[in-house]
Formats: structure tokens, C-alpha cells, sequence
């Protein structure tokens, strides 16, 4: 086996957490060949039940896990790290608007951001999990100048992942042979699930799915409040689903992309397919297993035009209100 790959891991106690770190240990990101070690980052009074966790990791006896450390403070969870998953982060409450979930994330990614730029080294690269994950990334990486902006990615695959289901259910495919399946935009109810650029077998998905009214009444409502309608009907958040999309995030960026397809992230706009540059935007990916790119072969019809410039509205507005929280690399 090839040297350890350290991945961080932050809010390690939490359910999405726990969902997560066994199946990183477990080789499902890196494959079975690479060794794994495991750096866990939660807070004080946290410690106690993760180390139980920690107990479970050594019972599994995963052959790839080589080391597993926890603690409380982010610069000794973040040291020589390779890739660092911003779990952890102040869940919404009754009552808090978008805008209040934003301003009380702000203060824990401000210092996190610092300890990714003072620990990590500039070859970490980041995924921010926590919601508002966009614009989480966009303060935490306005605070690591050392880090790399194209090192930064803020997590839209869940939202890929639900968009392809529901395609390959209506369409009665599996849901393997959805591809081109991109999310453009903010995590919010601005994203554009882009079913036009969509494939299904090899086919568009508008010619697969007859019923054209069907993706706008009920496919991007559906996908854009999937979130909320599990936690109605579960009466907790989706962290087994959203442990998943980090596990897939992080592979279809570390591993090249199969030719004709394209995965969705989060990453800092370089002003590509009109989107302000400096944003934490989500685009249609691909990637060569080491480097990314922003494709560039995405049709933009008018009605799509007009959904991605309103997400960028939502994110220029979302930056604007921390910018007295945003770090020299902003």
C-alpha cells in the first residue's frame, strides 16, 4: 500500500460525522489499495462520546486505517493534513433565518479558515459539508491566503445525487445510467438542477421524459426542498445521505472523470459561464484525478440563464453581509 492520506474531519461526533468516518476508513473514497489515517476535530464536551467512536474504528479493524487522532483544537486536527471535511457547524433552530444561520457560522469558519492556513499547509485541499456550505467556504478560505483558492469546494453533490434519483425513477432507469447531471449555483433554494444538459442512457433526459412540465412543476421543487422533506418525515436531517454525497465529492475529485460525464461542486468562480468571479459557485465539474476544471460544453438557454444569474444574485448578497467577516484572501 502507498503512504497515509490524513483526512480531517470536523463535527466528528455528529451523526453526519459518524456516518462518514467509517466508510473513509473503510477505503470507499481512496480505494482499497490506499492507506487512510484519520484526524477528528470536536468540541470539548464532545470528547467523552467520540472517543466510544474511536473504540468502534479500532474494532473494525480496517486493514487501510493507519492512525486515528481526535482533539479539540483545529490546528492539531488540520496538521499535515491532505484533505480536510468541514462537518461540523451551528445547525439551524426554529425561528433563524437564512441570513442568522449565516452570521452565527461566520465566527466558527473565521477561526477555522486560520487554522487550515496555519496548519494544513497549502497543499490541503477543503470540503465544506456545514450549511450555508457556500458561503462557510467562501469566509474560512478568506482567512487560509496560503491554501490555494482552486483547493476549496463547498458540497452540491447531495443535491446531484437526489436530482439523478428522482430523474431515474420517473424515467424507470437505473439510476447509473444518469449522467451530466449538474447542480449550478448556491445550496439554497436558488440552485438550478440542470435536467437539460442531463443524460439518461446516453440519451437527453428531456427526450427520455416525455412530460417537459414535470421538471419544472415538480423536478426542481422537489430537489431544492428534498432536505426539509426528509427531516419532516425522519424528524432528524439527512446525515447518512449527506456522508454519502461528501464520500463522492471527494472521490470524483480525486479520481479522473469518465469521458462525456461531469460532477457538480462548489468551487471559486474565475468568472466562467458569467458568474462573478470570487464566488463559491457551483458548476459542472471534471477532473483529471489531480486538477479540476469547469466545463465548458454546458448549453445555456434563456430560462437557465435567468436561474443561474439569481443564485449568483443570492451568493453576491450573502457575501455582502459578512464582509466584515471575510480574511485577506477574500
Amino acid at each position: 500500500m502507498s503512504s497515509s492520506i490524513r483526512v480531517a474531519v470536523t463535527g466528528a461526533g455528529g451523526q453526519i460525522g459518524y456516518a462518514l468516518i467509517f466508510r473513509i476508513a473503510s477505503g470507499a473514497i481512496f480505494g482499497p489499495n490506499q492507506q487512510v489515517a484519520l484526524s477528528l476535530l470536536e468540541i470539548t464536551p464532545a470528547l467523552p462520546k467520540l472517543t466510544g467512536t474511536i473504540m468502534e474504528l479500532e474494532d473494525c479493524a480496517f486493514p487501510n486505517l493507519t492512525d486515528v487522532r481526535a482533539s479539540d483544537k483545529a490546528e492539531v486536527a488540520f496538521e499535515g493534513a491532505d484533505w480536510i471535511i468541514f462537518v461540523g457547524g451551528l445547525p439551524r433552530k426554529d425561528g433563524m433565518t437564512r441570513a442568522d444561520l449565516i452570521r452565527a457560522n461566520g465566527p466558527i469558519f473565521t477561526g477555522q479558515g486560520r487554522a487550515v492556513n496555519d496548519a494544513a499547509g497549502p497543499k490541503a485541499r477543503v470540503l465544506v459539508v456545514a450549511n450555508p456550505c457556500n458561503t462557510n467556504a467562501l469566509i474560512a478560505r478568506s482567512h487560509a491566503p496560503k491554501v490555494p483558492a482552486e483547493n476549496w469546494f463547498a458540497m452540491t453533490r447531495l443535491d446531484q445525487n437526489r436530482a439523478a434519483s428522482q430523474l431515474a425513477m420517473k424515467a424507470g432507469a437505473p439510476v447509473a445510467s444518469v449522467t451530466r447531471m449538474a447542480i449550478w449555483g448556491n445550496h439554497s433554494d436558488t440552485q438550478y438542477p440542470d435536467f437539460k444538459n442531463a443524460r439518461i442512457g446516453g440519451k437527453p433526459a428531456t427526450e427520455v421524459i416525455s412530460d417537459q412540465n414535470w421538471f419544472v412543476e415538480t423536478f426542481i421543487p422537489t430537489v431544492a426542498k428534498r432536505g426539509a422533506a426528509v427531516i419532516k418525515a425522519r424528524e432528524s436531517s439527512s446525515a447518512a445521505s449527506a456522508a454519502n454525497a461528501a464520500i463522492d465529492a471527494v472521490r470524483s475529485l480525486a479520481t479522473p472523470t469518465p469521458s462525456g460525464d461531469w460532477f457538480s461542486a462548489g468551487v471559486v468562480s474565475d468568472g466562467s459561464h458569467g458568474i462573478p468571479a470570487g464566488l463559491i459557485y457551483s458548476f459542472p465539474l471534471v477532473s483529471d484525478g489531480s486538477n479540476w476544471s469547469i466545463a465548458r460544453d454546458a448549453a445555456i438557454d434563456d430560462d437557465a440563464r435567468k436561474r443561474l444569474d439569481a443564485s449568483a444574485a443570492e451568493l453576491v448578497a450573502e457575501r455582502d453581509a459578512v464582509k466584515d467577516l471575510l480574511g485577506p484572501a477574500a
